[in-house]
């Protein structure tokens, strides 16, 4: 007779891709690796729900294994060689405003850990909101072809909002690789348009100062052992990024010639 297959129940841990490697979905929920920066992540998560902001995991709290656990959001994740649809761009980006507005009223009562800035508490500089750090098109949640959620919060910190629409244009548009000067100039242009707070030639600017800076805050996280970092390491970091840096600056001036 042949063998009967066991279907998985609820609680039957599903290793998921992406992230340090150790991110698991149990039931409803995702259990990760957690840090000294996690406390900082859920207070900054608690406050989002209780404003009411759409797309976010909620906190479930710390489970037995000292793994953090968050809500589970349906839909799909976006592969790395994908390039959206324009709806899907502008959703994401009228997103990130809404987010980066509400979060200027986030303001923690002293200094936080934050994963990207050591081990210290820093407190937020004027000027600097709590970014999310690494809204790239593989954090997005999408259904039905439109975006819905954005994830994996433990890279949040302070910074600039024009730091993190800088690294989405990076993953979304994508300035990361070469899909024509004018391709990218007319996908520039509408994430320009949709946030409406800077021009493309600024984001431009942006996108190279930030990336830069990716690249410096993954060689000092591999060099303290930060396992998320490590595990980007096996994938060619930072030296990958750096290339791809430098081949859009390469292509920069087309891209710039192209703009409307």
């Amino acid at each position: 007779m042949p063998r009967e297959t066991r279907q998985p129940d609820e609680t039957t841990p599903e290793h998921l891709p992406g992230g340090s490697g150790g991110v698991w979905k149990v039931g409803r929920t995702v259990r990760r690796p957690t840090g000294p920066w996690t406390p900082a992540v859920h207070e900054l998560l608690g406050w989002l729900a209780d404003e009411g902001l759409g797309g976010v995991p909620h906190v479930g709290g710390i489970d037995e294994d000292g793994r953090e656990i968050v809500s589970y959001i349906e839909g799909r994740g976006v592969p790395a060689d994908e390039i959206v649809l324009d709806t899907v761009l502008v959703d994401a980006v009228a997103w990130l405003r809404e987010y980066h507005d509400l979060a200027e009223s986030y303001r923690p009562d002293g200094p936080r850990v934050w994963r990207q800035t050591g081990d210290d508490p820093v407190a937020l500089e004027p000027g600097q909101i709590v970014c999310h750090n690494d809204p790239g098109v593989y954090n997005w949640i999408i259904q039905s072809g439109r975006f819905v959620a954005m994830i994996d919060w433990d890279l949040a910190g302070p910074g600039e909002p024009i730091d993190d629409l800088a690294f989405l244009c990076w993953t979304a548009i994508p300035l990361s690789r070469d899909i024509g000067s004018v391709e990218a100039a007319r996908r520039l242009d509408l994430v320009a348009d949709t946030y409406a707070e800077w021009g493309p030639m600024t984001l431009l600017d942006a996108v190279e100062r930030r990336m830069t800076t990716a690249t410096e805050r993954i060689a000092a996280g591999i060099e303290r052992g930060d396992p998320g970092m490590l595990h980007l390491a096996t994938r060619g970091e930072p030296q990958r990024t750096r290339a791809r840096l430098a081949d859009f600056r390469a292509r920069r001036r087309s891209v710039e010639a192209s703009l409307s």
